[in-house]
């Protein structure tokens, strides 16, 4: 049971640096991003291929990952560069697919729908399995805690609150005299390089990848992580992915509970209770269990220290 939590935390961790990459992305730049999950496959599949096919260090094919996610998601940004709102989203969801069907199909690389299995994790041979999970608990929640400090600051920062401009008012930001393009590219590469670094960490731990797992209902758990914690904050980030692989993993536990009911019936009726839950958060709070705070606690204060 212990290594069952443990397996559970790291995944919350792993959903927690998505939703952290995607708030970068949609939250405070407003770029609607479906394409979530193809970042993710490009991250866990530039670490494993590195680390199994030429031997690198481990340390060096995740830093590869998250960079090959963010050098393809800066092209991305480029490419859709004057697409809004829902055309945005349908390439990026295509761009997800594209990714998914050519690791399918480049078997020289990929070892297509087979996958690549042992990819190595840190100290896997030196440490017993129970060891091992404890110890990458640890290494992911270091990582959340780092990433989640350079993405507040970022938010804090001149450079975030351009983001929030654009994001508010694309038109009213250009003609402030703000690039908004680079921004947006940069937030997008940013954004890619925490889901390619997710990526990675994610094959280093399972020790096996393959094109199956990188569906597009992954990007809508993210989504939904993002949604329920609320859009904008990072802190409803980490929540979010937390509240969602709850769901997740309760309802394992319930649907069993449901007598008469076939294999087919029971995941059906599994998803039905993650959608009714997440719609219930939703519609009680539909701006999340943390909203944004729409202004920095400094300059609020000092607005109100002028004000008095």
């Amino acid at each position: 049971m212990a290594n069952y939590l443990i397996a559970m935390a790291v995944s919350a961790g792993i959903y927690a640096l998505m939703a952290l990459g995607l708030n970068v992305i949609w939250g405070m730049a407003g770029q609607v991003n479906l394409g979530l999950v193809g970042f993710f496959a490009v991250g866990a599949y530039a670490s494993a291929l590195l680390t199994l096919k030429l031997g690198v260090p481990i340390a060096v094919g995740v830093l590869a990952g998250a960079l090959t996610a963010a050098a393809v998601g800066a092209v991305m940004s480029l490419v859709t560069a004057r697409l809004r709102g829902d055309y945005l989203a349908i390439v990026t969801l295509g761009f997800a697919e594209a990714i998914r069907i050519v690791a399918s199909n480049e078997i020289w690389l990929t070892n297509g729908t087979d996958g690549l299995s042992g990819i190595p994790g840190p100290w896997r041979a030196d440490l017993s399995p129970e060891a091992f999970n404890l110890y990458y608990l640890c290494l992911i929640a270091a990582l959340v805690i780092v990433v989640f400090a350079l993405i507040d600051r970022l938010g804090h920062s001149p450079f975030g609150r351009v983001l929030r401009a654009i994001r508010d008012d694309e038109q009213a930001a250009s003609v402030a005299g703000k690039p908004t393009l680079a921004f947006k590219v940069k937030a997008f590469a940013f954004g890619s390089a925490v889901l390619g670094l997710a990526g990675a960490l994610y094959g280093h731990y399972t020790s096996y990848i393959a094109p199956d797992l990188f569906l597009p209902l992954l990007t809508l758990y993210i989504t939904l992580a993002l949604l329920v914690g609320g859009v904008g904050n990072n802190r409803g980030a980490v929540l979010g992915g937390v509240v969602v692989v709850t769901f997740l993993e309760s309802t394992r536990f319930l649907v069993p509970l449901v007598p008469g009911l076939t294999h087919v019936q029971g995941a059906a009726l599994r998803e039905l209770m993650i959608s009714a839950a997440l719609i219930v958060v939703l519609r009680l709070r539909p701006q999340g269990l943390l909203p944004e705070a729409r202004m920095h606690p400094v300059l609020a204060k000092e607005q109100i220290t002028v004000r008095t």
